[in-house]
This record gives C-alpha cells, sequence and structure tokens, in this order.
C-alpha cells in the first residue's frame, strides 16, 4: 500500500523526458508542476490534471519525433496515476460539485484515451452544466445518462483492445477472464462509475424512478430496455455466453447475449449491443424483459444464481429483480397458468399462391405480393425497387412454390414427401399432448424430427428446370453469369415481419456466395433453416400454425459497403414517434447481429443526439471473390457523417409518406429498414414493420410500477447530494 499510494513526482519524470522539456506541452506540463505545489486541493488537483491529459491527447501528433512522444506518454501514464489517486480525496456535498467532478473525471478519461475526441464533443456540452444555479429533472436526467453512457464507452473500449486475446487465454487459464475487470478498475472509468452511480442514487430520490434490485449496491447504473415481466431461475453468466444452453423458462444475466439466442424468460446484459439488433427487436417484439447493468452489478448478483426470482421492467424503464418469496400476490397472479394459443398469431395462408414455380425478377413483385407469392424482405424490396430505383439494386426471388415444388418429391427412406413428413410431426405433437404428454417431450420428439428433416433438406436433389432457370435469369437480371458475381441469400419466410411479429434473424442469410455449386447448397441450406432449434423455439412462442411456415429466397448481388445498419422511424430512446433511432458499425451486416454500434437519436426538428459509439474491433467486407474478410477497425473517427445524417432524415420522410400510399395499407407504426453507405451513397436492403409487444406496452401490472415523474420539476444545484 505505502508503494500505490507514494506520492506521484511528475517533475522527476519531466526532468528525464530531455525531449519534452522547452516544447508547447512541455511548458504546459511545467506550469501544472508548480500550480500543484501551491495548492493541494483534490478538486483542484483532479480539475487540472485531467485537462493536461486532455492537451496532451489533443496535441500528442504535433510533436513529430517518435522519441519525443514516447516520453509524452509516459509522463501522461504519470497524471493518470495522480489522478486516480486523488480523485477519492474529492468528496464533492452538493449537485453542482458532483457535476463538476463527473465532468473532470470524464475528460480525464477522454485524455487518457478510453473516449475518443470525437465523442468528447458529442457530449462535452451536456456535462458541462455545474455552473448553472438549477436544472430541471429532465435536464439533470439527461446529464445522468450521458455520464453513465462515457462509463461504458469506457469499458467498451478496454473490451475492444483485449477481449480477443483474453478470451484465447481463458480457453486454457479462466482466470484470465479477469483481466478486462481488472484493467477497468484501476482506471479513471472506476472513480467515474462511482461519481455516476452517487448522482444516479440523487437523481432516483428526486423523481421516485428507483429500481430495486435485490440488495445489492449501486442500484442507479440499472436501466430498462424492453418493458416486461418474468419469473423462474436466475442464471448469471460471468464470461462468454456462446456455448450456454438457454432454458425459455429462466432469467440469464450476461457479460454480452449470444448472437443466436434462443427463447428466453429475461435478459439483462453488461454489453447490450445495441437498441436495433435482431436480438433486441425479438425481445422487444415478444414482451420478455430486458435491461443493461453494470459488470460491478453482475458480480454482485452472482450469489443470487440459482435463485428463483421475479423480474420486471416498467415502461418507463425501472428495473425490479426479487426473491420468489417477496413477490406479491398481483405480481403471483401474472403467472397463472394460461391456455397454450393466449396472446398467439396465425400465420396468414388464406392467399399463398403455391403453383408459382418459376424464378422471379424482383423488379415484377411488390409490397402485394408478400405472403402471396414470396415472404416481405422481397415483397417489400420490389417495392423500394419501384420506389427509390437507384438505391436498390437488382435481384432474383425464389417463390414459395419452387419450395413446396420439390418438398413434393419423395424423402429418402421415407417413403412420403418431404411435405408430409414435416405435417405427420407435427400431427403426433398434437396427438401427444392430448394424450397429456410433458410438454418437454413433445418439444424433444419435434426437435429430433425437425432435425432429420433438416438433414435430408440439405442433401435434396434441385431439379434441372429450376436449376436452368437460374442460369438464365442471373444473366438477364444480374447482368453476370451464374458463379460469376457474389450474392447474398437471404431466407425470406410467410412468417416473419408481420404486424405482429418480427421474426428477425431467426433464419439463414449467406453473406455473398460467389462460386455456383456453392449458391446450390446454400438455396438448400436457407430453405432448412426455418427448422432450426432456435427458430423452431421462437415460433413456438408466438405462433398458432407453425407448420404453415413456407421459405422464399431472396437473391440479390453484394454491396461492399463501407458502412452499415438499421434505421427505425421512430425515437426508442427518446419515446417521440417523430424522432428517428439510427445504429451503424463498419462494413457489411452492420448493428443487425448485436455489434456495438455507433446509435442516435435523430430530432424530429433539429440536431441529434449520440447514444453509443461504435466498439466493435473487426468489421465485415465483401471481396469480388467471395465469402468475407475482416478488417480491424479504429474509433477516432465517426461512422455516420453529417450528409449521411441528412440523408437518413429525407429517406425516413419519404418513407413515412408514401410507403402506406404505395402499399395500399392502413399501417400507422413505425418502419424498421437496413440500409447502407458505399462512397456516401446509400443503399436499401430491406423495410418492414417496427413491432413492439402490445401486451408489455399496456400491461396494468408495468403501468403499476412506473412512477409518475414531474420532469419540468426544477432542482437548485446547490443541494446537498
Amino acid at each position: 500500500m505505502n508503494t500505490f499510494f507514494k506520492p506521484v513526482d511528475v517533475q522527476a519524470l519531466l526532468n528525464t523526458s530531455k525531449l519534452v522539456k522547452g516544447t508547447l506541452l512541455g511548458d504546459k506540463v511545467q506550469s501544472f508542476i508548480n500550480a500543484k505545489a501551491d495548492n493541494d486541493n483534490p478538486s483542484y488537483i483532479v480539475n487540472e490534471t485531467a485537462q493536461l491529459l486532455l492537451d496532451i491527447r489533443e496535441d500528442l501528433l504535433t510533436e513529430k519525433r517518435s522519441l519525443a512522444r514516447l516520453q509524452l506518454l509516459d509522463i501522461s501514464l504519470k497524471l493518470e496515476e495522480l489522478l486516480f489517486q486523488s480523485a477519492p480525496y474529492w468528496e464533492p456535498d452538493t449537485v453542482s460539485g458532483q457535476l463538476e467532478k463527473i465532468c473532470a473525471l470524464t475528460t480525464a478519461s477522454v485524455g487518457a484515451g478510453y473516449l475518443e475526441l470525437w465523442e468528447w464533443e458529442q457530449i462535452s456540452g451536456t456535462l458541462s452544466k455545474f455552473g448553472e444555479s438549477k436544472l430541471t429533472l429532465a435536464e439533470l436526467t439527461q446529464v445522468l445518462e450521458t455520464a453513465r453512457s462515457a462509463v461504458e464507452w469506457s469499458a467498451a473500449t478496454v473490451k475492444a483492445n483485449y477481449q480477443e486475446v483474453v478470451n484465447t487465454y481463458t480457453a486454457f487459464e479462466p482466470k484470465s477472464y479477469a483481466f478486462i475487470d481488472d484493467r477497468i478498475r484501476g482506471s479513471v472509468a472506476l472513480h467515474l462509475g462511482q461519481s455516476v452511480g452517487q448522482l444516479g442514487d440523487f437523481i432516483s430520490k428526486e423523481s421516485a424512478l428507483t429500481n430495486k434490485v435485490m440488495d445489492i449496491s449501486n442500484q442507479s447504473t440499472f436501466r430498462g430496455l424492453n418493458p416486461g415481466y418474468a419469473f423462474g431461475e436466475l442464471v448469471v453468466v460471468d464470461g462468454s455466453s456462446e456455448d450456454i444452453e438457454v432454458s425459455a423458462d429462466k432469467i440469464y444475466i450476461f457479460q454480452r447475449s449470444p448472437s443466436d439466442l434462443k427463447p428466453v424468460a429475461g435478459i439483462a446484459t453488461v454489453a447490450e449491443g445495441n437498441m436495433v439488433s435482431h436480438v433486441q427487436l425479438l425481445a422487444r417484439n415478444l414482451g420478455i424483459p430486458n435491461a443493461a447493468l453494470s459488470d460491478q452489478n453482475l458480480q454482485s448478483l452472482k450469489k443470487y444464481d440459482g435463485d428463483r426470482v421475479f423480474y420486471a421492467v416498467s415502461n418507463k424503464g425501472n428495473v425490479i429483480l426479487k426473491p420468489e418469496a417477496q413477490m406479491t400476490d398481483q405480481e403471483r397472479g401474472l403467472f397463472l397458468k394460461k391456455e397454450r394459443n393466449t396472446d398467439k398469431i396465425e400465420v396468414p395462408v388464406e392467399k399463398i399462391q403455391l403453383g408459382t414455380t418459376d424464378v422471379l425478377n424482383m423488379r415484377d413483385v411488390d409490397a402485394s405480393d408478400s405472403g402471396a407469392l414470396c415472404g416481405p424482405k422481397a415483397a417489400n424490396l420490389g417495392q423500394l425497387k419501384k420506389m427509390f430505383p437507384e438505391q436498390v439494386v437488382e435481384g432474383l426471388v425464389i417463390p414459395f412454390g419452387i419450395f413446396k415444388d420439390h418438398m413434393d418429391q419423395t424423402m429418402p427412406g421415407e417413403n412420403i414427401s418431404y411435405w408430409e413428413f414435416l405435417n405427420s410431426m407435427f400431427k403426433e405433437a398434437e396427438r401427444m399432448r392430448s394424450t397429456d404428454v410433458p410438454e418437454p417431450e413433445v418439444e424433444n420428439y419435434q426437435l429430433r424430427q425437425l432435425e432429420t428433416l433438416r438433414t435430408a433438406i440439405k442433401k435434396m436433389p434441385l431439379k434441372e428446370d429450376f436449376k436452368n432457370q437460374l442460369e438464365t435469369k442471373f444473366k438477364s437480371v444480374l447482368g453476370a453469369e451464374f458463379g460469376k458475381v457474389p450474392v447474398f441469400l437471404r431466407s425470406d419466410t410467410n412468417m416473419e415481419d408481420l404486424k405482429e411479429f418480427t421474426g428477425a434473424g431467426l433464419n439463414l442469410t449467406l453473406f455473398n456466395v460467389l462460386d455456383k455449386e456453392k449458391i446450390i447448397e446454400g438455396i438448400k441450406d436457407v430453405w432448412a433453416s426455418p427448422y432450426t432449434e432456435r427458430s423452431f423455439k421462437w415460433r413456438q412462442v408466438y405462433l398458432l400454425n407453425p407448420e404453415n411456415v413456407f421459405p422464399s429466397i431472396l437473391v440479390i448481388p453484394s454491396v461492399d459497403v463501407d458502412y452499415s445498419g438499421v434505421l427505425i422511424t421512430k425515437g426508442i430512446n427518446s419515446g417521440n414517434d417523430k424522432d428517428l433511432t439510427v445504429a451503424f458499425s463498419r462494413g457489411a451486416g452492420g448493428a443487425v447481429d448485436g455489434q456495438s454500434a455507433e446509435t442516435y437519436t435523430i430530432y424530429r426538428d433539429n440536431g441529434y443526439r449520440l447514444l453509443a459509439p461504435a466498439r466493435e474491433a473487426l468489421y465485415n467486407t465483401l471481396p469480388v471473390t467471395g465469402g468475407t474478410g475482416k478488417k480491424i477497425a479504429t474509433f477516432e473517427r465517426r461512422v455516420l457523417n453529417e450528409k449521411n445524417m441528412a440523408d437518413i432524415k429525407t429517406l425516413a420522410k419519404t418513407i413515412r409518406e408514401t410507403m402506406p400510399k404505395e402499399t395500399n395499407s392502413d399501417y400507422e407504426g413505425a418502419y424498421d429498414v437496413e440500409l447502407g453507405f458505399k462512397e456516401d451513397k446509400l443503399w436499401l436492403f430491406q423495410i418492414r414493420p417496427f413491432v413492439e409487444n402490445k401486451k408489455a406496452l399496456s400491461s396494468g401490472y408495468l403501468e403499476s410500477i412506473t412512477p409518475k415523474i414531474n420532469t419540468t420539476k426544477e432542482i437548485s444545484l446547490s443541494t446537498k447530494i
């Protein structure tokens, strides 16, 4: 301890940094040392150290001598050590003082490299309001949210730099997994997180928006993402989640949710990914409670692993997690046994046209063909091609009829067709239920049969006429020989993108397939994908007639975009239907697979707010030779530029005004749009309804735990904290 708390001697380091002395930055360091000798007040030291760290970060690259840069980095590390020692001794007793400390520690995080300079430009105005005499509760809450974000972004920087290496070492030494947490807790982010937690506790009392999470400390760092409630065993996963076998009746706490998550009762994550990933959209659609928490919160909850708990997230985002023994009668009543078809929907099959067995030009389909000839991906992209012809690629559609035509072939070893095998499985499952066979046993039977069917479909011979059509249509529509242009193969079933059910990401999309044989095999893989365990289990949660699922396939040429992502035509974070939510990552396939994406609320009137920066260390590229490549990302520049933001806003306005009219639809909700930019040109890849769970949004219980907050309430910053 004596060694750790030994006073930091910056002067001695400067004296040995001979290349720095006498330079502009060297003079700033010397001035800091001289002033510090006359003022040892912790608030003064933290403020001045933070500013000097930022000055070094901003001006480091103006120093052209490599050895001088190394000496400046040594000084920066010593200053960070000084600040880490001094911060605990600054104990503000007013709101103003707490805000000033948070601003100073965030400044230090930027100077120490945990936040990027452009990110600081986005948030510095919000965090610099400690000089005001008073703020409304809404303004103070925005300061809290921004400061909490700075903590999360700082932690995400550490993970982006070390996670891959840590995962490698963890495979043979599990203790290695603690490295990232140790690195964060040994940085300025530790003190920033503690200060933000104290501000959160104060605001919780003022607003009555309090979390009630077991008996753990620092509860203000919990924040709800999707409203809902659940009851079940709590499973706390402190490590990689990719190999975890989840259960639909359990509640999971993850560092990061698996990209192919199967149904769960509830979920909370340290690394939330982004709010528009496929997993988040499914959770929002199905009313699965979902929250974000800190790593410290996760560690505190580990002692409750295996306990049965009640979990709820309100419409305003406050979180309840408590033991079964503390549940009220009202809460127990939420889980009384219900009929199997409660709140389920039926896949519409009345207009399906299975007689069409020709490969279609995407230009010849539109929204009216959804659920008839093909799924909504192809139908809606065909519609967009009519509306935005220069921003949508050409495409081919393999309709439901071609799939059904192949499924009517005899299945090897069964003496019945593939289709008959599938339907006999569903009939047997209903027979088992009627004789009171336990549901897990019924499900296991179905999964075994589906595995047999999947394997058979992947080996299914494609008809010669179909393969000849592909040869012809590739040349006439896509402008290249079959096997000479890389394409995406996108599963497009009649059970996704419905008004009540999203189905986002449940079935297979194959990236950038070039080789002819790989495309043929890929078609069969895509046809088989609705019968995977994950896809089947999610459908079982929400659909009454999962046996009537038909896949079509959308075939579109690859666009090697610079960055890609998702637009939601409503403000998810702001709660304003007139705002926009945008999440983008570098490269192809951005945001949809739970990547740590650059996320904004774009306001209806003017301006936007950065909700999160991108923190993925690698991103996808689409080489002309097929397959996917990986490139290393750096974070010093933002993903979306101002022109991109303006183009997105214009696109959203056009979609809102024209999509219902062009499709003769009565749909009045928000849209979920997948898009990308290549050399600043906007490309459109998909549009579908943005589906939220009406039951969760209108739940009487969730409304009862949602406090009524007077956001205009003014709080004096001289108030004791």
